[in-house]
């Protein structure tokens, strides 16, 4: 595209020309391939775990990250591992997020694999685990059994509807009791689920997020762990569909133009710097609710069990209707967000235990789904 058939706003936006070539521009910049996982599950594959895997690699995970692999052992058996690539050493040191994101793969397997008749046998760390560091042992050894008796779960009827809805939320529009009391009752897997609606604790929380995700912005050393994962513009989302996708005509239209790229939103002294971190915040300031979940202990099974609540928050809040984003900074385990780490600790499990997810919940128009790899990236 050239120059003239864009004209840049003084806002920052973009309008297209009214021409042909603009028209098509416009038309084809959602990334169909990397979109395709979430058409496709369910529906490519006869085998069951196949089929439950095709599912199970549309779980919530930090920064998209998809950090897992798959061996198909045996006739019967499933053996996941981590990626060890595809790990986030500044934000998240210990991988405790990566194994939580981890669990809500195996409890969306799970799920699935009951909606075709089969129970999964789950053996956690076979050969042993790093409390400080996943490597290459297997996290879980997954055995499908087929079993008439089994129910499928009511939430998994939302699996494919699930987002993680980040854009601000309508301030007009409360969160109700009840949408948050479902959210409470979804769990179980041990973890205790809490939730504030009230304006007082709400407001406690929208500057507690506010504040960690300064620091980690503010951070250098975090902050560009996340600019590397800058997906921009059809092209890089189709070449690897992960991380953090910035997809659509604007930002395929600001990247043609070199008006945002990593090197400009890595300044910050740029407009791309400025708007981004409003935009963010704009985000965690308009929270109408919260909802987090307290595990007792705070071991490798303690965090992939959070991550398989977690996976049911996600669904009971996509039934329930609500949006939610998760807002983990204040949680993160680097050393510049000590004192928010405590603060979240003492605010949100003031009896004990690790406060292993926080989310934001409100309403907002729907957002299309996060671009994924197919199951054949990961199978090993």
């Amino acid at each position: 595209m050239k120059r003239r058939q864009f004209v840049m706003m003084a806002s920052g936006g973009v309008l297209l020309a009214a021409t042909g070539a603009a028209t098509a521009f416009v038309t084809t910049r959602t990334p169909q391939a990397a979109l395709q996982p979430w058409r496709d599950a369910g529906s490519l594959y006869e085998e069951p775990r196949r089929r439950a895997l095709s599912y199970a690699i549309l779980a919530p995970n930090p920064h998209n990250r998809q950090p897992w692999l798959v061996d198909l052992a045996g006739d019967d058996q499933v053996v996941l591992y981590v990626d060890t690539k595809r790990v986030l050493p500044h934000t998240d040191p210990f991988n405790r997020q990566i194994t939580i994101g981890l669990g809500c793969f195996l409890e969306l397997m799970s799920m699935a694999a009951a909606s075709d008749g089969y129970r999964v046998q789950t053996e956690l760390f076979p050969e042993g685990e790093d409390s400080g560091r996943l490597d290459t042992r297997p996290v879980a050894r997954i055995r499908f059994i087929a079993d008439a008796a089994i129910e499928p779960d009511p939430l998994f009827a939302h699996a494919l509807e699930r987002r993680s809805l980040k854009e601000p939320y309508d301030l007009a529009r409360p969160v109700p009791d009840a949408v948050l009391a479902s959210l409470k009752g979804a769990g179980q897997y041990g973890n205790t689920i809490n939730v504030a609606g009230e304006p007082d604790p709400v407001a406690a929380l929208r500057d507690l997020t506010h504040r960690a995700l300064d620091i980690e912005i503010s951070t250098p050393h975090t902050y560009k762990e996340s600019v590397d994962l800058f997906r921009i513009g059809k092209a890089e989302i189709e070449a690897d569909p992960d991380g953090i996708d910035f997809g659509g005509p604007l930002f395929d239209t600001l990247a043609l133009l070199g008006q945002f790229t990593r090197e400009t939103a890595l300044d910050t002294g740029s407009i791309v710097y400025a708007q981004g971190r409003d935009v963010v915040m704009a985000n965690v300031d308009t929270a109408m609710a919260h909802v987090w979940l307290v595990s007792s202990g705070n071991n490798r099974a303690d965090q992939i069990a959070a991550g398989r609540d977690w996976l049911r928050i996600n669904l009971a809040a996509t039934a329930a209707g609500v949006g939610l984003q998760p807002l983990s900074q204040a949680l993160q385990e680097f050393p510049e967000m000590a004192g928010c780490h405590a603060e979240a600790h003492q605010k949100l499990a003031p009896d004990g235990g690790t406060v292993q997810m926080l989310a934001r919940l409100g309403y907002a128009a729907p957002v299309a789904p996060s671009p994924r790899w197919p199951l054949t990236a990961k199978l090993i």
